[in-house]
């Protein structure tokens, strides 16, 4: 009986107590099916960005049409000032256009007048205005504003420039309206509130328009554009 006490005591592991052949290390586990997989590191995609010149582009439409943000083009001021030149160009990564076969085209030639932007006519660039300046004032006051030449345009040089602009806004004060309250309430100083000239309008108003002289004076003033709105702006 001891003999098999001992036979049984032994068939088991004294530490887990699992049978022989069996063993496993103590606070061990194996891992579950899939395990392995769902710890690996998964690979990063890097996102795919589209450079923002191709919002610009037309796709697959003539290639002298495209405009010059579209192109790489071999530039050079080796020529003579308002005659037509062509130069050599290539697409830009992504851009598609064709020939007049429409077949796909990578590099073309276009031409153009040579100049540069900065000598381009008043219609082919935009020009921010200024709203700093007085626009009635002798002699005329100028500004000097950044211009752009326009997508299609093709030029030498810089796109972005500067050019010494006459002051040239308005504010939205109606000379028709100014005329008309000179005419009928300037006694009462009307027109110079209408124009933003508050101390003169107060000034007509006390004076019941300086006896009537004021009134006349203002009327012929502002039938002449001399007397314009207080911010210094154009009438429209």
């Amino acid at each position: 009986m001891a003999a098999a006490a001992a036979l049984g005591a032994g068939s088991e592991s004294p530490s887990t107590g699992a049978p022989d052949g069996l063993l496993q290390s103590r606070g061990t586990s194996m891992p579950a099916a899939g395990g392995l997989d769902s710890t690996r590191a998964q690979p990063e995609v890097a996102p795919t960005t589209m450079p923002p010149y191709l919002a610009r582009c037309p796709s697959a439409g003539p290639c002298n049409r495209l405009p010059p943000d579209c192109v790489d083009c071999s530039l050079h001021s080796n020529c003579v000032y308002g005659k037509e030149v062509s130069f050599n160009c290539s697409v830009k990564p992504g851009v598609q256009c064709t020939d007049e076969n429409k077949i796909d085209q990578k590099t073309f030639w276009i031409s153009m007048v040579c100049q540069f932007c900065w000598q381009l006519p008043p219609t082919l660039y935009q020009c921010k205005e200024s709203t700093k300046c007085k626009t009635v004032r002798c002699p005329r006051e100028y500004f000097i504003s950044n211009c752009t030449a326009l997508e299609h345009v093709h030029c030498l040089g810089n796109r972005t420039f500067q050019k010494k602009m006459y002051c040239n806004w308005t504010g939205g004060y109606k000379w028709s309206t100014a005329l008309a309250l000179s005419i009928t309430l300037g006694g009462f100083g009307a027109d110079r509130f209408y124009l933003g000239q508050w101390k003169e309008g107060l000034g007509k108003l006390f004076s019941f328009g300086g006896l009537g002289i004021w009134t006349l004076i203002d009327v012929l003033l502002i039938g002449i554009g001399y007397v314009g709105p207080a911010d210094g702006s154009l009438y429209i």
